[in-house]
């Protein structure tokens, strides 16, 4: 939510953007047009990439105020291509695979479709009861549709549904969910009724659970962070933690952190040619900074990025898959 009375028209939210140029002053005049409700052009332009709130000072969250307004003025175009597959996500069936009661369930969303294969299968996750489906939707990727509706009108639906599942711990493998209980819920005054738990989380707690387990990869990667930690970035220091169990080496990529890029592939959808020159541009830094592999949390972004990473010579490979490569489950 956009607090107004945080803001101080300074103008770092955009100035610092990635995908736009604007000065001091005309970001402080943008946000005040903003503020003042009106049609502003940072809507049509803006690709949705939730940055501008980590940029922000002062904790004004600007991204929920160009949210809002996006959705207010029909401002943000999305494919209908893209409307049909959400569609179709949401209305697939939801389905609980039943695990050991004592352990936590793991919540997979409508994510099954697009996960590398047997990504969640193992030993790190025997006996934890898993959802997916449309009845364990998080609705939090409709801010990257220009609208935040959805968003808030669903929440509790989807806490109840977490909740139903009947488990003290529940480990959110998609960083929407995770992002939609974390942040979301309790800003729209939602009690959460169980603990929520990141799978970096769950990755981190096993490997130091089995790190004699645990043979070093020697591999230098790059990460690609998905837009949603924007809204819980104090999980970041889980994924170095990662790395440094498994003995990777994070390259020292320029787009990191608070100025990681978007994966584009939503924004790809919508104008082609802008979509492609961010995956260019971010795959490109990877690759000169010597990457070998490339890391991915969100299964979208590993979806969309994969074959061009390993077109320039990067291992794409989600976080999971790197921790059972050190545990030597996989190849």
């Amino acid at each position: 939510m956009f607090l107004k009375e945080k803001c101080d028209l300074c103008g770092d939210c955009l100035v610092n953007c990635k995908y736009l140029t604007y000065d001091k002053e005309s970001a402080g005049a943008e946000i005040r047009r903003l503020i003042n409700g009106e049609k502003a052009e940072i809507l049509s332009s803006c690709i949705t990439c939730c940055a501008c709130n980590e940029y922000c000072p002062t904790g004004a969250n600007p991204f929920d105020l160009i949210n809002e307004l996006q959705e207010r003025y029909f401002a943000f175009f999305v494919p209908k291509t893209s409307w049909d597959f959400y569609n179709s996500v949401i209305a697939s069936p939801g389905r609980v695979t039943e695990g050991d009661p004592d352990k936590p369930a793991l919540s997979l969303c409508v994510m099954p479709p697009v996960l590398p294969k047997d990504l969640i299968s193992g030993r790190m996750f025997e006996g934890l009861t898993l959802a997916q489906g449309g009845d364990y939707f998080c609705w939090f990727g409709y801010v990257h549709f220009g609208t935040e509706t959805p968003v808030r009108k669903n929440a509790q639906k989807f806490v109840d549904a977490i909740a139903s599942l009947n488990r003290r711990e529940v480990v959110f493998l998609h960083d929407d969910c995770y992002a939609m209980i974390k942040s979301k819920a309790p800003e729209y005054g939602i009690p959460v009724p169980f603990k929520p738990i990141h799978i970096l989380e769950y990755i981190a707690d096993y490997l130091k659970d089995h790190e004699s387990e645990i043979k070093k990869l020697s591999m230098r990667v790059a990460y690609q962070r998905p837009c949603a930690s924007r809204y819980t970035p104090e999980k970041e220091k889980l994924v170095q933690e990662i790395f440094d169990l498994v003995g990777v080496k994070w390259v020292d990529q320029k787009y990191k952190g608070v100025d990681s890029l978007c994966c584009g592939v939503l924004t790809l959808n919508a104008d082609p040619e802008r979509g492609r020159a961010i995956m260019n541009r971010n795959l490109s830094d990877m690759e000169e900074h010597g990457a070998e592999g490339v890391v991915f949390l969100c299964p979208v972004c590993q979806y969309g990025l994969s074959e061009q990473a390993a077109q320039r010579g990067m291992r794409p490979i989600h976080i999971i898959d790197l921790a059972k490569l050190a545990l030597g489950e996989i190849l």
